[in-house]
């Protein structure tokens, strides 16, 4: 990251950084629904682990994974293309 953004967030008041939080969430999920297609193969990112499952629906904000024989409704930023 630039220094010059990491200055400007620093200068942030709490109220701009939840703003920017929300902001970044949702730019999470439009670039992973632009990308993801239902019968692929994704990762889900967990903060110990990456498990390999197939997408089976695509919703609004989450999605629905099939991980060795188990459905799994999980949110769009925690999903990888395999």
């Amino acid at each position: 990251m630039k220094e010059s953004r990491r200055k400007e967030i620093m200068s942030m008041d709490l109220s701009e950084l939840n703003s920017l939080i929300d902001f970044i969430r949702d730019v999470q999920v439009m670039n992973a629904k632009s990308s993801l297609q239902e019968g692929q193969q994704v990762y889900v990112v967990q903060k110990t682990k990456r498990e390999l499952g197939t997408l089976i629906k695509i919703k609004q904000k989450r999605c629905t994974v099939d991980i060795q024989g188990r459905r799994y409704s999980v949110p769009m930023s925690m999903l990888e293309v395999a």
